[in-house]
């Protein structure tokens, strides 16, 4: 019995589940399709190809989905407004509608489609999707609620839909249209060209090669890279003000027909060009901006535009405007090796040595003259970092002539430079411009005024005018180069006595003995030296432990004095100071310096017998120290003197 009742019970359970499956797969298909009949549209919304709007009372604007992006094809030929037509896809994709009838239950009810608007419907959309074509027609408002009648594309239902379909579908052209005249973006150009109107007619093309810009036309040379993209970037922000139509007034003077600027960009597969015509108010007083009409050359859209005055200029003269103004084209850390040549002076060669420790260093090469063995001196690495910025940051002030004759060379004095700079450069040379190259700098100058002055490249055909200080601030003459540190006593080498003599009479102004073998330190100076003194002191030693000229004056030693612009002027002192070698067997040697009097705030020359034999410019801390010890000792008037006692007699009241 229980077998028959269990038996009985799971049949019914079966029933049950089958029905309730049933049921709910037929209550989701039917949720589904009540889910469909709510979008107007189906897939093909998704895929739109091309799009065409037409009114009973206003042209037809018609867009279509290009290679390089959305265009309007009517009512003319123009880049569309991307954002303009993103709204019109994604209203039509997500078009629903508020209620639908069918359009065969309208004769039931005496009803047409001329009852809704829809037998001459206010607006028809048509699109293309999949190389179908669909129409959507909008007739009248609704009686109540802000809506509107549509037609499907198929015919069949009339749909309630909201009122901003018609708004969203029914764009003016100004807002489809894009305002923006070039399409190709800043970073994919690769090329700019401008070319200006007979009889000028001159033709000027940039073109980015890696990361630098360069003239290809009407020169091969190096342009402002900053300039280059500035200007792009500012065509690429010109935008139209208006349209101007065949009807306009102002259509027959556009001045398009031999436009006075034509203006290319190139970008990776494509190019375009802007017809640059005539002023749209030529008496207007000059401003900022000016409005010319303009016109991209294969399009047929005469439009106006307000273009900056200052990139008018700029691309007007882009030949001078926007070429690179600095005369070489190297990075310092690539020069291997840098002559300097001159008229009636040695050939000066200066090189870089390896690297030790990761301290960079020169060398000095003095070729003195024929049969004579070059002199290899130090060089100093401050002053050769100085002139390679300073060739680096060498600028033209005006270029002079991108193809001088030969007579024009000479004229700028070229037959005979003031100045030529050889630069070996560790790359820029060969197929692959990673070869040793030579870069040759030529300095010229016309016979009597060297106050204008010329330079060129030797293996380029440019004359440029530069500053006349270069030929101050990198003469030829060995000493400019030198290492301006002359001693540097090592660790085991000690100052144990100093003595400052005066010259014009012998007299010792100033001595400190440390004694034998001991150094002379601060420590050793006397307790009764003043505060100022001893800082003196202390500076001296370390001035004469650490021995460096702020200059050179001359390459050898005259024991009766110096030469300041030619003005000769006698010893007045002599530093004697007492170096000592400790360890083993001590020994001691004198080093002398001779020094003038102290020539100006800044200025006291010093001479030595040593390195060489070489007189030289004191650094200002030197100059300081030894103020210090002289002027206040010569010119001391001593303590003031006590005032006499008072006698009694003298005491008031006797």
């Amino acid at each position: 019995m229980r077998s028959k009742v269990t038996v009985v019970l799971l049949f019914l359970n079966v029933l049950l589940f089958y029905y309730i499956f049933h049921y709910e797969q037929k209550w989701q298909a039917e949720r589904a399709q009540f889910e469909a009949r709510r979008r107007v549209l189906g897939p093909e919304a998704a895929s739109i190809e091309k799009f065409s709007r037409s009114s009973p009372n206003a042209p037809t604007v018609t867009a279509e989905k290009r290679a390089d992006g959305w265009w309007l094809a009517q009512p003319l030929e123009w880049p569309a407004n991307p954002n303009a037509v993103a709204n019109v896809l994604n209203e039509l994709q997500l078009l629903e509608h508020e209620t639908s009838f069918a359009v065969a239950d309208l004769a039931k009810g005496g009803q047409s489609l001329a009852d809704y608007g829809l037998a001459q419907p206010a607006m028809t959309f048509t699109f293309t999707s999949g190389g179908r074509d669909f129409a959507l027609k909008i007739g009248d408002r609704t009686e109540l609620g802000n809506r509107l009648y549509l037609l499907s594309p198929d015919g069949a239902r009339v749909h309630v839909v909201g009122r901003g379909v018609a708004d969203t579908l029914g764009l003016p052209v100004e807002q489809l249209r894009s305002e923006a005249i070039f399409t190709v973006p800043v970073f994919e150009v690769r090329s700019l060209a401008v070319q200006t109107a007979p009889p000028a007619n001159l033709k000027i093309r940039f073109r980015r090669e890696g990361p630098r810009w360069g003239f290809e036309t009407p020169i091969l040379a190096r342009a402002n890279k900053a300039g280059v993209e500035g200007a792009v970037t500012a065509l690429n922000a010109l935008r139209t003000t208006r349209f101007v139509e065949p009807r306009d007034p102002d259509a027959g003077r556009t001045g398009l027909e031999t436009p006075p600027l034509r203006l290319t960009l190139e970008g990776n597969s494509r190019r375009e060009t802007l017809l640059l015509g005539a002023p749209v108010n030529p008496d207007a007083p000059a401003g900022d901006s000016a409005e010319f009409f303009a016109k991209i050359e294969d399009k047929p859209a005469v439009f106006v535009t307000a273009v900056p005055t200052k990139l008018l200029e700029t691309l007007r003269a882009a030949q001078e405007t926007l070429r690179d103004q600095h005369v070489l084209d190297f990075e310092p850390g690539t020069v291997t090796a840098l002559t300097l040549t001159a008229p009636n002076q040695p050939e000066l060669n200066l090189q870089r040595l390896e690297a030790t420790q990761g301290t960079e260093s020169w060398q000095l090469v003095v070729r003195t003259g024929a049969g004579q063995a070059p002199q290899t001196l130090p060089a100093d690495t401050t002053v050769m970092q100085g002139v390679l910025e300073r060739l680096r940051d060498l600028m033209a002030t005006r270029f002079v002539s991108d193809a001088p004759t030969a007579a024009d060379l000479e004229n700028y004095g070229f037959n005979r430079p003031e100045l030529e700079v050889a630069l070996n450069l560790s790359t820029g040379g060969g197929p692959r411009g990673a070869e040793p190259s030579v870069l040759t700098l030529q300095v010229g100058a016309k016979p009597g005024e060297r106050a204008i002055v010329y330079a060129r490249i030797a293996s380029a055909p440019f004359v440029c005018q530069i500053e006349p200080d270069l030929l101050q601030s990198l003469p030829v003459v060995a000493r400019h180069f030198r290492q301006r540190l002359l001693r540097e006593l090592p660790e085991g080498t000690h100052v144990t006595a100093l003595t400052l003599i005066d010259l014009a009479d012998g007299a010792v102004l100033v001595k400190k003995t440390a004694g034998a073998d001991k150094p002379l330190t601060g420590g050793a100076i006397a307790a009764d030296e003043p505060e100022a003194r001893r800082a003196a002191w202390q500076s001296l030693l370390k001035q004469v432990r650490s021995l460096t000229a702020k200059s050179f004056q001359s390459e050898s030693f005259d024991p009766a004095g110096a030469s300041l612009n030619g003005t000769p002027t006698p010893w007045r002192y002599r530093l004697d100071a007492d170096l000592t070698l400790t360890g083993g067997s001590a020994q001691t040697v004198t080093s002398r310096l001779f020094l003038t009097e102290r020539l100006g705030g800044t200025t006291q020359l010093a001479g030595t017998e040593e390195f060489g034999g070489v007189t030289f410019e004191l650094t200002q801390e030197f100059v300081d120290a030894l103020f210090a010890l002289t002027y206040a000792r010569q010119h001391d008037p001593g303590p003031p003197a006590k005032p006499a006692a008072e006698t009694p007699a003298s005491k008031p009241g006797n």
